[in-house]
């Protein structure tokens, strides 16, 4: 296995130095799904806190400008895009967030808390009608840009 970035010599957790990096564009996809019982499901537009999927995508959108501020190690960097989609199915909601910057490093981390902040806004908007709900499925999609190259899940 390779060394670890977020590691120094004595194995201390580390802000990675990126100042060395060129600027170049990255992008970031990431999923996140809630499973919720139909008949929850079936009452999302009479919730009387308001629509749970435009104020998920909204959450999940002010998440991913904040994540330097939540995980620990992670640069702050200026998003040129983000965005979040929420789709009602059958089984529950699907969240897709996508993040876009020209930076020195990726933008995975901001994908990923926009899908997780997503998601959690869903189930904070539908607790009230079951706690059972599941956030499931929480991963990356695909990554462009940066040293490493592209990668997308197959």
């Amino acid at each position: 296995m390779s060394k670890l970035s977020h590691y120094d010599h004595a194995g201390s957790p580390r802000m990675v130095d990126v100042s060395a990096k060129s600027e170049t564009k990255r992008t970031a996809r990431a999923h996140a799904f809630v499973r919720i019982k139909p008949e929850v499901l079936a009452k999302l537009p009479d919730n009387p806190k308001g629509n749970p999927l435009e104020i998920a995508r909204i959450a999940g959108i002010m998440a991913a400008k904040k994540t330097s501020e939540l995980i620990p190690l992670c640069h702050p960097l200026m998003l040129s895009h983000a965005d979040v989609t929420a789709t009602v199915e059958s089984e529950g909601v699907r969240i897709h967030a996508s993040a876009t910057t020209t930076a020195q490093t990726g933008v995975e981390m901001e994908a990923l808390t926009a899908a997780c902040v997503a998601a959690l806004t869903v189930y904070d908007m539908t607790k009230a009608m079951d706690k059972s709900i599941e956030i499931q499925d929480v991963y990356l999609v695909e990554k462009t840009g940066g040293k490493s190259g592209d990668f997308h899940r197959s």
